[in-house]
């Protein structure tokens, strides 16, 4: 019996397709996702139609579940047509939104705490409640015309139902987390701050538990929960209470396995669910292997040798900084943020120290993250090191010392449709519990931390955020 899992992430769609019972890959296919912060869905579905060809067909499956990007926003009106093209995650023009409803729910401290108290998370411009306020106020033809909200990965689970009816529209906890009116303390939506976002109530998924299933294709295959992005690498790589998962991808992101939610009125970290009914306590930025994408291009080099280059300079790069925020930044939620390169000297002035400096300040952004999640009580036993920036051996070999701790990397896979695979499975079996697929083993790294070059990063780090604005832009020409 064969399973599928599919990963829409911001980039491109992956499938695979697996041994339901052993979870062994059997094959697989990919596709290109256009580039931009809005996207037309349909793009995402004719992704998933090439990538499911290039995989074989997905016509001798038992089930599939979908895993995708998180937050987003696409709106449908009543005939379940897309009224625009989705915002994703990554789109920072609700900033603005983002600050006006914290405000609105007391001034200062106090309305970020109530959002931490009531809702897991402190609004920024990746949730879908601040796009919505951004819609209403920005493009309110567009706005009156929406019928119904959701999410990537609702979206195209819906479509793979192959219905037009907007009650039809499922998600599951783990992604609801993330859209900013959805409680994971609570595991309810809060319809009164829909209403506060949108200035009117609007059709939303259904939640879906763990195991459940929305319907079936066209071709009879049982269509799983899905959830998001995050979630599902968690389900893919059997993460456990204990287990910190740092995955560098389009994003960055430290994610620990808990018990309970979390309440961070820092809004550093977002209390979010998971797949499995546990809590995924999380810290994204906006910055991941892009950083090592824009280094390897300004010093005309391939990211091999972008890692030989950091490797061959001294820990610190001789007092070179770079804050990686080139795509402004979410956490600290700095959205008009810019990069900068500080400290440089004749002596630090050169391709090795700048590469370093890269990748130390990448690592160092995601060791802020760990850092919060720790501060929020999360147990650490184990750190996973997963995404295509693992890929590069600088930032396999940095990463013990700038974390402060050994990491785990897997060999390098798709651990977010892996995991949706692992969760079509477990719908399937109807089980208590996920499948206990074999999993390949990891490569440990270690090393002393070097908390010379956290101290120094953090002096920078916060020294630039005195000169830059914190406030959102409203539009797309602004940005």
């Amino acid at each position: 019996m064969l399973v599928a899992g599919v990963d829409s992430s911001t980039q491109s769609c992956k499938v695979v397709v697996r041994d339901a019972e052993t979870g062994e890959l059997l094959r697989q296919g990919r596709a290109a996702h256009p580039s931009g912060t809005e996207v037309d869905p349909a793009a995402w579905w004719d992704a998933f139609v090439s990538a499911s060809r290039a995989a074989g067909g997905l016509d001798d499956v038992a089930a599939v579940a979908v895993g995708a990007q998180q937050h987003g926003m696409v709106c449908l009106d009543e005939a379940g047509e897309v009224v625009r093209p989705a915002l994703l995650w990554n789109d920072t023009r609700s900033a603005s939104a983002a600050a006006d409803l914290v405000e609105e729910m007391g001034p200062g401290q106090a309305g970020r705490t109530w959002w931490a108290e009531n809702v897991g998370l402190v609004p920024v411009a990746s949730f879908t409640v601040t796009k919505l306020r951004w819609l209403a106020e920005h493009e309110p033809e567009s706005a009156g015309r929406t019928a119904a909200v959701c999410l990537p990965h609702d979206w195209l689970t819906w479509r793979l139902g192959q219905s037009d009816d907007l009650a039809a529209l499922t998600t599951d906890r783990g992604d609801a987390s993330g859209t900013g009116y959805w409680s994971p303390i609570t595991s309810a939506y809060l319809p009164d701050l829909l209403v506060r976002a949108f200035g009117r109530q609007t059709l939303v998924p259904r939640v879906l538990a763990p195991t459940g299933s929305s319907g079936y294709t066209a071709g009879g295959a049982l269509i799983a929960a899905g959830t998001g992005d995050n979630a599902a690498a968690a389900l893919g790589l059997a993460a456990e209470p204990g287990d910190v998962v740092v995955s560098i991808g389009t994003s960055g992101v430290a994610c620990a396995v808990a018990q309970q939610p979390t309440k961070d009125s820092s809004g550093a970290v977002a209390g979010f669910a998971d797949a499995t009914g546990r809590f995924l306590p999380l810290v994204a930025t906006l910055n991941g292997a892009g950083v090592l994408d824009a280094a390897a291009r300004m010093l005309g080099v391939d990211h091999d040798g972008l890692s030989a280059l950091a490797l061959s300079a001294p820990a610190g790069a001789d007092g070179l900084v770079f804050v990686p925020y080139l795509d402004g930044e979410r956490t600290p939620d700095r959205p008009d943020a810019t990069g900068a390169l500080h400290g440089l000297r004749h002596t630090n002035m050169t391709p090795a120290h700048v590469a370093r400096a890269a990748v130390e300040g990448l690592l160092c952004g995601l060791a802020d993250a760990l850092d919060a999640l720790v501060a929020q009580g999360a147990e650490v036993h184990r750190v996973l090191l997963v995404g295509g920036g693992a890929s590069s051996q600088a930032v396999r070999e940095l990463a013990p010392a700038l974390l402060g701790r050994s990491v785990l990397v897997p060999p390098a896979g798709e651990y977010v449709a892996d995991g949706a695979a692992r969760q079509a499975a477990w719908a399937l079996s109807g089980a208590a519990e996920p499948p206990r697929w074999a999993h390949p083993g990891t490569q440990r790294f270690d090393a002393d931390p070097a908390d010379d070059v956290r101290r120094r990063y953090a002096e920078v780090r916060d020294m630039t955020a005195d000169r830059q604005p914190t406030s959102g832009c409203d539009t797309a020409e602004e940005r």
